[in-house]
């Protein structure tokens, strides 16, 4: 069955605090889909084209680098969209604190970590708050459009918080200057939505 792009949870301005209307209807309506529209085409006739992302992911070393590359793009943007949201949330609470202060130390220093994998991933790519298979939280960075369910992922886990680096996620507002969209991002992340993910993935 053919993938489709999901409606987001929100409306394209509802993150304006952090993110302009324009880039998220562009990242959404043009970037978005072009992953999914090219992931329907690679895989369209083969063996592949009945198998869900996830499953994509877990074989992402052995995939054609279309399928890889766009099948990334879809499961990464999906992921994206909805660890996000208008209503301001400050911090996460209950387990998933506890986790990042045991952790990190605090969640000051769990954003400082997390921020610079993604300052630091040269080129385009992602940053990312991953569960490990033991259980604890691991922060990282992928290349493209990789992501920890890969299992060419350097850093393999659940991902429970990802950022989108890649230019076309901020340029119209913050032109070159990466760090600053992500240190605005943290005020439009929905961490009941985080939360959620960390209890499912332990």
């Amino acid at each position: 069955m053919a993938f489709t792009l999901p409606a987001l949870p929100y409306d394209y301005d509802a993150l304006e605090v952090s993110i302009d209307a324009r880039t998220m209807e562009i990242h959404h309506s043009k970037h978005h889909q072009a992953y999914v529209t090219n992931v329907n085409a690679a895989i369209a006739g083969t063996e592949l084209e009945d198998k869900t992302l996830d499953e994509l992911c877990a074989v992402a070393g052995t995939l054609p680098p279309a399928v890889r590359n766009n099948g990334g793009g879809h499961w990464n943007h999906s992921f994206f969209w909805d660890v996000m949201t208008g209503d301001s949330m400050g911090a996460p609470k209950g387990a998933l604190a506890d986790e990042i202060n045991a952790t990190f130390g605090s969640f000051e220093e769990m954003k400082t970590k997390f921020n610079t994998a993604g300052a630091t991933q040269f080129g385009s790519g992602w940053a990312w708050l991953t569960v490990s298979a033991d259980g604890k939280l691991e922060i990282s960075s992928t290349p493209n459009q990789d992501n920890p369910l890969m299992d060419c992922a350097k850093v393999q886990g659940t991902p429970v918080l990802g950022l989108d680096v890649w230019e076309h996620a901020y340029y119209l507002r913050y032109q070159n200057l990466r760090p600053a969209y992500m240190q605005a991002w943290w005020d439009v992340v929905n961490w009941n939505k985080v939360s959620e993910l960390y209890s499912a993935a332990k």
